[in-house]
């Protein structure tokens, strides 16, 4: 069976801190560090550059948000009613 966990899990297993995996990843700190706390999906190049970063697959990865996502803008969760 395959061992899925976070990104932040999978640092802390494979002794590997933030800067070694934005230098082994090759992307920006700031994704890296919204990946790492959940408030970023990253794309499937970026996935595969992390998860080979940490030594394992993408599939081996917990990829979704962990924070709720808010509307901020426009209508959100009220669109169509009234006030």
């Amino acid at each position: 069976m395959v061992q899925v966990k976070t990104v932040a899990d999978w640092m802390v297993e494979r002794a590997v801190g933030l800067a070694e995996l934005v230098a082994t990843s090759r992307l920006d700190q700031r994704v890296i560090e919204a990946i790492v706390h959940g408030q970023y999906t990253p794309s499937p190049w970026q996935r595969q550059s992390i998860a080979s970063a940490l030594g394992v697959t993408p599939e081996q990865v917990a990829w979704d948000h962990q924070v709720q996502v808010e509307h901020f803008y426009g209508h959100g969760e009220q669109f169509g009613r009234s006030p």
